[in-house]
């Protein structure tokens, strides 16, 4: 039998030390093995910063992103009703593809080319908007003349060597040839985003559910492989569901307007119909701008004022009764947000993104509500985000 000293010198110095270990907390209660440490306010503050920096910074790498998934799930329903017809998802996928770009290619001759045309007649309309204007209400000419005035101030006033008084001197005016250049950019610059976005749609298209089986292979256990599943499924089927309704609901609504203003004798109504439900997408400031474009349209067009209102007094109309009644219905509560929610998302992602921010402000809050209705423990952010 080996001797208590024996069996103490074949002790290693890390059994020593556990044992030690374990005997100074054999008072205090076990230790759970899955506990992680929590995250302080602070932690959470310089998150939040970092991440913001890094959605600005980034923007051009994931606005295309954003934009084709996005797109990707509003085709979605499209690519089911095409797997029906037994066709397979890469030939689908090229279907799907074709017909959005004919879409785009339709929708830039009939609003892009009538648009440019009334761009490069600004001038022409704005001196015919103000003389509707002082016709509709006559004292906007003395207002007019005020600010006639204030800017004749911009003239400086110098003493004239000859004369026992004031000159004026004449503003130089410098013609600055950049803006041309500036635009031609632009346009480059979309274009090469707008490309980037149809390869990725027709990729995240044509790869059909292959994200989701690298999702199911990466979970370690077979608990967290089913709620993978469940959660990506719900949140792919919430956010097509509703961005399909959405763009649904706005197609329709400018094909309404396009057709009232038709009866009205508004020129261009496809073209203002077009633009109406592309704003219609921007919550709050999308309608009011639509109202006031067309306000602006009715005025330019007819004589008196009760008729120049009336383009933007139909789609005002049309506007509440899809707002308050057709959306809802169509919708339900269960994707109902909070408007505080919708305006904080808005000027958020304006502020990072610029306009295709604006318009991807309530997707993204649908899809973060969607994750946070899947995952129990952010139960409290969906409960904030909902209505």
């Amino acid at each position: 039998m080996p001797t208590e000293v024996e069996q103490d010198s074949k002790v290693t110095p890390d059994e020593a030390l556990i044992a030690e270990v374990c005997k100074a907390g054999a008072g205090a209660p076990p230790a759970d093995p899955h506990r992680r440490p929590r995250t302080t306010p602070v932690q959470y503050i310089l998150i939040a910063l970092g991440t913001t920096a890094f959605l600005y910074y980034a923007r051009p790498v994931l606005l295309p992103v954003f934009l084709a998934c996005f797109a990707a799930m509003v085709l979605k329903p499209v690519m089911r009703g095409l797997s029906l017809l037994r066709i397979p998802t890469v030939p689908s996928a090229a279907i799907v593809l074709a017909l959005l770009v004919a879409a785009v290619v339709v929708g830039f001759f009939q609003l892009g080319r009538p648009a440019v045309t009334w761009v490069d007649n600004a001038p022409q309309h704005m001196a015919e908007l103000r003389a509707r204007v002082q016709k509709f209400y006559p004292n906007a000419l003395r207002m007019t003349h005020a600010v006639a005035a204030v800017g004749d101030l911009s003239a400086t006033a110098v003493p004239d060597e000859k004369k026992d008084g004031l000159k004026k001197v004449p503003t130089v005016e410098i013609n600055d040839q950049r803006g041309s250049t500036s635009i031609l950019d632009w346009t480059g610059t979309f274009l090469a985003g707008l490309g980037e976005v149809l390869v990725l749609v027709y990729l995240l298209l044509a790869s059909g559910d292959m994200f989701m089986h690298k999702l199911v292979r990466v979970m370690p256990t077979l608990q967290d492989k089913k709620l993978a599943v469940e959660i990506s499924h719900e949140v792919q089927s919430n956010i097509s569901k509703y961005l399909f309704a959405v763009t649904v609901i706005n197609i329709a609504l400018g094909a309404v307007v396009a057709a009232g203003l038709g009866v009205m004798g508004v020129p261009k109504a496809a073209m203002w119909g077009m633009l109406v439900a592309f704003l219609n997408f921007v919550p709050y400031f999308g309608p009011v701008a639509g109202v006031l474009l067309l306000a602006v349209v009715g005025a330019l067009t007819f004589d008196t004022l009760g008729q120049g209102l009336m383009p933007a007094a139909w789609y005002l109309a049309l506007h509440m009764l899809e707002s308050n009644l057709v959306t809802p219905l169509l919708l339900g509560r269960r994707f109902t947000l909070n408007p505080v929610a919708i305006f904080i998302s808005l000027m958020f992602w304006l502020w990072v993104w610029g306009i295709p921010g604006a318009l991807l402000a309530v997707p993204i809050l649908v899809s973060i509500k969607a994750i946070c209705d899947g995952i129990p423990s952010a139960s409290a952010v969906s409960e904030l985000i909902g209505s």
